[in-house]
Parts: C-alpha cells; structure tokens; sequence
C-alpha cells in the first residue's frame, strides 16, 4: 500500500520518472518506465536491481552494446494485425533496422551470459533470425523504396516505364528547341511538370502557334503551361505505367505484411525485449548519473544506511556544492526515529531521502547510497508531509494532518514504514503535542516502523525515555548559527530559536523577556542538549585521531617485521656464501700443499727447487690471510636538520628532524628513530648510487613481482587513512617494474578520495599525469597515471 495517492509527487518520483524517459532510446522504453510500480516481493525486486547493475557494468566497462534503432512498434504490429491491410516500404526498412538491433542485443548477451545471466535471460525467449530482416532487405532498399528485383513484374513496369520517360523527354527537348528557335518560350525557361505531366513553358501571346492543352499557367497569366499534342500519348503512357506500379509494390508490400503476420508472437516477443532492454538501459544510465549502489537486500524490513544522498537534491547541486550525506539504522529494536533540529536544518530533506529511497528500490532502481546498507522490504509505506489544506473538503491542515495519522493507525503493521514531517503541528502545542505523543505509543504498540520530524519538547523526552524509538539531530552550528546537515543519531535537537532570532537582531529586551516565558526548566534542557552535542562531536574527533594514529602504529610494525625478515634473509645469504668460499679456499691451501711436498721429495730437497716452492708457499700465505678491513677514514662534516641522511652500512634513508648534543631523530620512513651524529653519513649522489645497486642485488624477485602485479588499483569504500599506505604500496612497486600507465578505482562520491589520491601523487616526481578516464569508461571515478 502506498498512501496518500499524490505520494511521488510529494516525494519527486515524478521527476525520476521523468529523467527516466530522457534516457530512453524509443517510445516503447518510456512506456516501461510509466509501468513502473512499487512492489514488495523481495525475489523480483533482486531480479530487477540485479538487471540494473549487470547493465551498469556494461556502460562502465565501456562495452559496444546496441544503441540504435530503438523503434516503438505498437503501430507495426497493429498494422500487421488487420488483414488486407500493409506496411508502407519505410516501415519496413525501419523494422528490419530494429530487428537487427534485437539480434545483436541477443548476441551479445549470449557471448557474456556468464557475465549478464539476468539480462540474458531476458533475451532467451527472442526466437527471430536473421531471416525476418533479410526478407525485408530483398525487397526494399537501404533508400526505402521496393527494389526492382521485388517482382519480374515490377521489373518490366519499371523497364517500360523509365523507356516511356526517356521517349517523352527526347520528344520534349525537339519540341523545346523548336519554340526557342520561334522565340516562344520566356527566357530561361525549361520543360517542367504539371500534374504529373511533362509540359512545356510558352508565352500566352504565342499560345495558339503550338497545338496540344494547356494545363497551367502563371501567377501573372504571361506563361501558360502546355502539353503539345505530339506528347499526350507518350504522358497518358506513363501516367498508366505509373500506376501499375503503385498497383504492384502495394501487392508487394501486401504479402510482405501477410508473411510477417505469421510472425506475429515471436515478433511481440523481440519487441517487448528490446523495449524492456531500453528501459534497463534507462535505469543505468540514472544510476550513473547519481552515482547510485547495490545496496545490500534484506527479506524483513530493515534500515541501515550508509552515505545515503537525495538524488534529486544531489543532482540540482551538481558542479556547485556537496551533498552531506546520510547514516541512518532502524532496527528491530529501535524501529521510529524522532528527527528534531532547527528550521531550515535538513530534517525534511532526511525524512523526504528515507522514503524517496525507499521507494526507488522497491520500483527497482538502484540508490546513492554506499554498497554495504542494508535495505529491508515494506509492504507499505506511509506518508504525511506538506501543507494538506483542502477547501473543497473543508479540511484545515492540522484536520488534514489527523485524517493521515488515523489511516496510519488503521493501516499499518509491522511491515510498515511510516514518514510524518512536524508531527503534532498546526494547532495548539500543549494539544498537539499530547495528540502526537498518543499516536507515537500507538504506533509503538503495532511495531511500525517510520521516521518523524518534529520540534515539541515532549516527544523528544519520550523518545528519550521509551524503548523501541530513537532521538535524531540535525547538527548545527551554534557559534555561526548555520545548519549543518548532519544527522545524529542517539540525542534530540535543539530548536536554537532563541539564537536565531538574537542573530536576525530582535532587541535584546525583547529576547530576555521570552527566556522568561520559556522558562528554566525548557532552557536549561536546550543547554544541555548543546552541551551534549559539543561533547559528542570532540569525543568523535578523539575517535578518528586515535583510528588514524593505531593505523599509522600497525603500518609502520608491519614495514619493520618486513625489513626486519629482509635482513635475516640476507644475512643467511651472506653467511652461506661466506661459508661455501672458505670452504673452497681451504681445499685449494690444501691441495697447494700437498703439491709442494710432492715436488720437494721429487727434487730430494736441492736448494734452489726448495727456496721456489717455499716463496710460492709464502705468496699463498699471503693471499689465504684475512686481511682486516679497513675502515674508510670519514672527514668531519656537518649535518644539520633537514639532511637525508643514512646509517654506515645500511640502506635505509630518513631525514633529520632535530639535533641534541651527539644525538639525532632522524625520521625513517613511518618510524623515528634516534641516533648518534657519528653513526650517519649523508646522502650524496655516489651513495645513493651505491645503495640503488644494493637493492637492484639484494634478491627482490622482479619476475614474480611483476607477473603478480595488476596495473588497477581499488580503493573504493576504504577510508582516507587506509587509501595513502594501499596507493604508496602500489606506487613503489609499479615505479620499480617500469609501468607506464596505471588506473586508481575510486569512485565519484563527495570527490574526498580522489582529492587525496591526486594530491598524494603529486609527490612523485616519476607521475607525468593523473587525469579523469574517459567518461564512457568511468569518467571522474578513475585517475588515470601516466608515469615518466
């Protein structure tokens, strides 16, 4: 049920309708979105938004879908319906265009089934071929006119009648040139035609000089028109060709149309697919447009959503403002949430957001909202908003107000999502207030769920005090005295009425005397709605800082558990080649030894051999010895702060934050790190050489690397604070296996992630460009890098 009856207006569903149908590609599409209804069945409803996203990714990945010759044929087929009756040549040419478009749908959707099964399953039952078209192609030319090979006899009648055409207009350029040679004809006048007739232009003076009939004459009766007698056969000839013609290519087109009757059903069939493949298109080309998600379905109602714009609200701001988004959760728990604040604060747009939403999902459609809300299903829903005043019914607005709240009372149930905007307003507020308080309980009592707005201070202390509903605030501003548009979820609001009149200027006396009559009790409860509402916002701020700051602390241990594995690995490599050297070293010592004693023996100790082989000994001596390394003597230079420096012998670079005494903290990547001056060397060009030639050794395997590597990154959904860590990952290694081109997914939204992708690619001084990708492809939701 969906009350009251002028509930898309109310809403704007109407102007969703109507950007709908410009989207569409033929009148057959825009009927499908007039047939659009609200529906409750939770499988049809998937199937729907499951078309809609299928049909999405198609426009995003920029595939070569059908778009033309989306023609409405309700007047083809009622045509084709009558017997005796038939299809002009054009209607047919447009048809077999049309019949085409269907065939190539079909096919594209038959080769990406896997990738489309509910748009293909819509195609399924086409049963046209190829044939249907070609038939029409036989007969009809791409011009639209029957073809002359339609018939052997139309063949002949044109035959005769092009020959008939070439005597006439020979007979009437001899009969022409001799009425110029008598000075007949006006100057610059030719042979024309006249009720189909080829006639020739004589001056009325000379009209009896030539014999035939005249068929015409001039505006000023100074030329008439005359058809000589020698051409009266030669024009009542073709005239008859003429019309056996028409005779033949109507009883062409005739049992052209009696064949396609035959075809009726399967032809309604693959007009009825193309038509609800226009629409499906309509609503991705929507969703784009809105920047709209699959938000996750659930059978029971429910209301956890994240991110939630107002379509037409974000549309109308487009290129101006941001939208603030919505987080709003109805539960089994809390199912009504009282949504107070200051006038102009946003709580009609909140509530006007959770039933236009609502509704579009239920119609199908996908909605601006972040892919991990959930969507319950209602079977009703119930709204009561604007002024309803009505005279011809006598009704005042409040009068019209209750006639709402009582069919609310009559008709909802616990599948039922309720929407009433400044409940209890419109008459007295001590009474309103009281009347609203009781439909509330009531409500409450029948498990209704539903969103209110409201600015009376009873309800927000029942909703306070009562279980099974929830305070909501718009925020607000209290130093500017600006709305805020932020909706929090958990407090009531302040009116800030008193505020906003201080600051449009009323006199202080004035103000003083109303917070008197307002009374402590009333003002110090707005107090201290504020105060809570300032205590909530520094305690959110703390939150974020503290998420932000364990974030950077879990990075920064997992990039020193890498470098810390990294070194040991090395250090293993290092150990083992030095073992395995030694371990040949010692059996060359050996091997030289036992030869020396061998050629001493030979040589039964002569002087001279022995002194050889003992200085050969010697000279392996030498060389066998480990020489202590020594260590490069270091001339004294200075470091000061803002110095990319290096600790002796290592790789790792940082910069220098501050000096104490002997002491520096230098800043090593996410880790800081203090260290003694002696300990650093700065970093010149020779080793920052040598320590690119330690990494190009150090064991990176470049080939796994890459074949691991994908040159798209997507961080949509992630938070600001887990984008920069993902994207310098992806950038390092895309540097290091020599990309040239990269793609970052990250959605449209607000525009905060790609703000901070681009801004933090401008740090890279290997980032030639980061630009939007072609709109076809995804448009201002992907940068595009290209590397130097």
């Amino acid at each position: 049920m969906i009350y009251p009856s002028e509930f898309e207006d109310k809403l704007g569903f109407v102007q969703i309708r109507q950007k709908l149908k410009s989207y569409c590609l033929s009148d057959a599409g825009a009927a499908w979105v007039d047939r659009m209804r609200f529906s409750s069945e939770v499988d049809f409803i998937r199937v729907l938004l499951k078309q809609n996203v299928e049909f999405l990714q198609i426009i995003e990945k920029g595939e070569p879908f059908p778009a033309r010759h989306f023609f409405d044929p309700a007047e083809w087929l009622a045509k084709i319906t009558l017997e005796g009756n038939w299809l002009e040549a054009e209607e047919f040419l447009n048809m077999a265009y049309s019949l085409e478009t269907i065939l190539a749908c079909k096919t594209f959707l038959g080769k990406a089934h896997e990738l489309y099964p509910e748009l293909f399953k819509l195609a399924e039952p086409v049963t046209v071929t190829a044939a249907l078209a070609k038939t029409i192609f036989e007969k009809i030319d791409d011009k639209a006119q029957v073809r002359d090979t339609a018939s052997a006899e139309l063949g002949k009648i044109r035959k005769r009648l092009r020959e008939e055409q070439s005597r006439l207009r020979k007979l009437a350029e001899q009969i022409f040139r001799t009425a110029v040679e008598e000075k007949w004809v006006p100057e610059g006048a030719l042979p024309t035609i006249r009720e189909g007739r080829v006639v020739i232009p004589i001056q009325a003076e000379h009209k009896r000089k030539l014999k035939g009939f005249i068929l015409d004459e001039s505006a000023t009766g100074q030329t008439v028109f005359l058809e000589p007698t020698e051409m009266l056969d030669a024009n009542n000839e073709i005239r008859d060709l003429e019309h056996s013609e028409k005779r033949e290519v109507v009883r062409i087109l005739t049992e052209l149309t009696n064949a396609f009757r035959q075809e009726l059903p399967a032809l309604k069939t693959a007009y009825q697919f193309l038509a609800q493949i226009d629409f499906i298109r309509a609503k991705a080309k929507l969703s784009v447009e809105i920047q709209a998600e699959h938000p996750v379905i659930e059978k029971q109602p429910e209301l956890v959503w994240y991110t939630a714009k107002h379509p037409l609200l974000y549309l109308s701001l487009k290129g101006k403002r941001e939208v603030v988004p919505l987080n709003i959760e109805l539960d089994q728990q809390d199912r009504l949430l009282l949504v107070s604040g200051p006038n102009a604060g946003g709580k009609s747009v909140c509530l006007k957001t959770v039933g236009l939403l609502q509704y579009m999902v239920q119609c199908g459609l996908l909605i601006p909202v972040s892919e991990r809300s959930r969507v319950g299903i209602f079977q009703d829903i119930l709204l009561d908003i604007g002024d309803q005043q009505s005279i011809e019914n006598d009704l005042s607005t409040y009068s019209s107000h209750l006639r709402n709240m009582k069919t609310f009372m009559q008709s909802a149930n616990s599948r039922s999502l309720v929407l009433m905007d400044e409940l209890g307003s419109g008459t007295d507020p001590n009474f309103g207030g009281a009347i609203a308080q009781a439909i509330l309980e009531e409500l409450l009592k029948k498990r209704v769920w539903g969103v209110a707005t409201t600015h009376y201070y009873n309800l927000k202390l029942f909703a306070g005090q009562r279980q099974g509903i929830r305070n909501a605030a718009m925020r607000f501003d209290d130093m500017n005295l600006e709305p805020l548009y932020v909706l929090d979820i958990g407090k009531p609001g302040s009116s800030f009425a008193l505020e906003i009149a201080r600051k449009i200027g009323l006199p202080q006396h004035t103000l003083q005397e109303a917070e008197k009559l307002v009374g402590k009790d009333l003002a110090g409860f707005e107090k201290l709605v504020r105060s809570l509402e300032k205590e909530k916002q520094a305690l959110s701020e703390k939150t974020k800082k503290m998420e932000r700051q364990e974030s950077d602390l879990k990075q920064s241990l997992a990039r020193y558990q890498s470098l810390s594995a990294d070194l040991e690995t090395r250090k293993k490599e290092i150990i083992n080649k030095a073992k395995e050297e030694a371990a040949n070293l010692l059996k060359d010592t050996n091997r030289e030894i036992e030869k020396t004693i061998r050629h001493i023996r030979a040589n039964q100790a002569h002087k001279q051999e022995t002194k050889k082989v003992r200085k050969n000994l010697q000279d392996l001596t030498q060389r066998v010895e480990v020489q202590p390394k020594k260590e490069p003597v270091r001339t004294a230079e200075t470091l000061k702060e803002g110095d990319r420096v290096r600790i002796i012998g290592q790789d790792s670079s940082g910069v220098i934050l501050s000096i104490q005494g002997k002491n520096a903290t230098v800043q090593f990547g996410e880790l800081k790190s203090v260290t003694k001056l002696d300990k650093l060397e700065k970093i010149t060009g020779a080793i920052e050489k040598e320590m690119a030639t330690r990494l190009r050794t150090s064991g990176i395997n470049v080939f796994e690397k890459r074949s691991n590597f994908s040159d798209t990154l997507d961080v949509r959904g992630k938070r600001v604070d887990e984008v920069i860590p993902l994207l310098d990952q992806f950038m390092d290694t895309a540097i290091l296996l020599g990309q040239g081109e990269l793609k970052i997914l990250h959605g449209k939204g607000e525009g905060v992630l790609r703000k901070v992708v681009r801004d933090h690619l401008k740090r890279y001084k290997e980032v030639a460009s980061a630009n939007d990708e072609h709109v076809e492809r995804g448009g201002d939701g992907i940068t595009v890098v290209v590397l130097k």
